[in-house]
């Protein structure tokens, strides 16, 4: 027994199995989930117990990295958009979190390395406590102060933002789904659907439905028409009559304004009178293929296939004749089981590469976000300048990798569920080796510090929700869904937009989460590293 207690493998994964069960005991629907990790791991901490060394940065690294691919499509594009006001509001709370953990540890002489682990638990963020984790490292000072804040601060954390989310709306006496829409940030702008429209349209008719006249007016795809009752997909030869019944694909905005172009929408078909063979996910690795446009690949022409959607670095779109195709779009194609597989040979498809991870791009990433992460900023004679760290090197190479979809040959894209389950799996890593790491001097922090820290905590928390509230209804004027979908974002809650996501179908909360949450994963990770800094 005691040749287990001492090897650090068994340690490490004891932890994670531990903490694991810890997290998923519910109390009124609120549960710790992943970060029971760090409390099982404080408590092995306490007790002498150790884990592999380096673990705590390995699980920074790419904790880091995946969260930075999963939003970086959609980050730099917030900062051009309306979104732009959920930023601001994503600035300003951190902002204020950050000075009141400040104010409350010269008020209360709490140190400052306790402090950075008060704000990061406080705002639940993990890159927070790794930023601080390594600045102090680097200053050869002890870590064991900003773990044990975070751990006394990021239970509150959870709970409050939790509360307030769920809370609000009651008090409010408003329901999230009686919100009127605000039509710049409609989620059904984005999914797509299906709709048989029957034509009426005189102009139409004779028309070839694949003819460049159509496709240049239209923004759906037409992929299938009614033949004898059945849907069979679209022949370059088809045309338009008086009564044909068609099905396109789009988004609900993009099926309206061709509805109206084409006739009028058509009772549901049922999807028993579809042939499920008719239709497959094509992966595009021929290279002569790349970057060109559908109008000259003319799929339906030369293989009898209509691309009626692409999926592309995760994010699913409806093309145009004008779309590019670039090599490792999954194509969604309509057609005869013959013209598929003809295409499908085209295209050099092969079916283990969809979901495929590049292991390659994955690791060439993260060596490159490090190396990124040690480049010093205004270093001079006197000091070492400001660098972004193992916490945020990663990150930045992540969120342009991301955005862009590659740098030279690293790919910026990794299939969702991979993304997920290494995400988790790094998040815990962390938290095992920064709870064991501050687990030696839990028990007396909390006995100098205690109460004085937990009030911080909790003030680090309530004022900045009750803050970002007020400042995005009546300076931002957004609509409520995705005022709490922002503040979610801006305190890094992902438990907390759960807690929406359960009481709407609305998608609202979640886009305002997506596209504050990347700005306040980065402001807390420099304001961790500076709080650390006044030591």
């Amino acid at each position: 027994m005691q040749e287990l207690v001492d090897s650090p493998a068994f340690v490490l994964f004891a932890i994670l199995a531990l903490g694991l069960t810890l997290g998923k005991v519910s109390v009124k629907g609120i549960s710790l989930g992943s970060s029971g990790v760090l409390f099982v791991a404080l408590a092995a901490g306490h007790f002498g117990l150790q884990v592999p060394q380096g673990i705590t940065e390995l699980g920074t690294v790419l904790f880091v990295y995946c969260v930075g691919l999963g939003v970086g499509n959609r980050f730099f594009s917030a900062l051009c958009s309306k979104g732009s006001k959920l930023v601001i509001l994503s600035i300003l709370v951190v902002g204020l979190a950050w000075c009141i953990a400040l104010a409350g540890c010269r008020l209360c002489g709490i140190d400052y390395a306790v402090g950075a682990g008060l704000f990061a638990g406080a705002c639940t963020s993990t890159p927070g406590l790794a930023a601080a984790l390594e600045a102090l490292q680097a200053a050869g000072h002890d870590t064991a102060a900003v773990n044990i804040g975070y751990g006394v601060a990021y239970p509150f954390g959870v709970v409050g933002v939790v509360l307030f989310v769920q809370l609000l709306p009651r008090l409010l006496k408003k329901s999230l789904d009686d919100t009127p829409r605000d039509a710049a940030a409609q989620p059904e702008s984005g999914q797509i659907t299906q709709r048989v429209v029957v034509v009426s349209n005189p102009q139409l008719m004779g028309q070839q439905i694949a003819g460049p006249l159509v496709s240049r007016m239209l923004q759906c795809r037409i992929t299938r028409v009614l033949h004898r009752d059945m849907l069979v997909p679209v022949t370059p030869e088809a045309e338009f009559s008086e009564g044909l019944e068609v099905m396109m694909v789009g988004t609900p905005e993009q099926l309206d304004r061709d509805t109206l172009f084409l006739g009028t929408a058509a009772a549901a078909v049922p999807v028993s009178r579809r042939c499920v063979d008719e239709s497959a996910e094509v992966i595009v690795l021929e290279k002569s293929m790349d970057n060109r446009p559908l109008r000259e690949l003319d799929t339906l022409g030369r293989y009898g296939v209509v691309v009626s959607r692409i999926s592309r670095l995760g994010v699913d779109f409806v093309p145009t004749e004008d779309t590019e195709v670039v090599r490792n779009d999954v194509l969604t194609v309509v057609g005869p089981p013959g013209c598929i597989a003809a295409f499908k040979r085209a295209c050099r498809h092969r079916s283990s590469a969809i979901g495929a991870t590049d292991i390659l791009s994955l690791a060439a990433g993260v060596a490159l976000g490090i190396l990124v992460g040690k480049v010093s900023i205004g270093g001079g004679p006197d000091g070492e300048g400001f660098s972004l760290g193992l916490a945020g090197g990663p990150l930045l190479v992540a969120l342009v990798l991301g955005h862009f979809g590659h740098v030279g040959p690293i790919q910026g894209y990794m299939p969702r569920q991979t993304r997920a389950l290494l995400t988790d799996f790094a998040l815990m890593l962390f938290l095992a080796g920064a709870g064991v790491s501050g687990g030696s001097s839990l028990v007396a922090t909390l006995q100098q510090q205690g109460l004085p820290m937990l009030l911080v905590g909790m003030a680090v928390t309530v004022v900045p929700l009750l803050f970002g509230y007020l400042l995005a209804r009546k300076w931002l004027h957004l609509p409520l869904p995705e005022v709490l979908g922002g503040i979610c974002g801006s305190m890094t809650s992902t438990p907390a937009l759960g807690a929406i996501t359960g009481k709407t179908d609305r998608q609202s909360p979640v886009i305002a989460y997506a596209t504050a949450y990347p700005a306040a994963l980065i402001l807390m990770a420099v304001l961790a590293k500076c709080m650390v800094s006044l030591l």
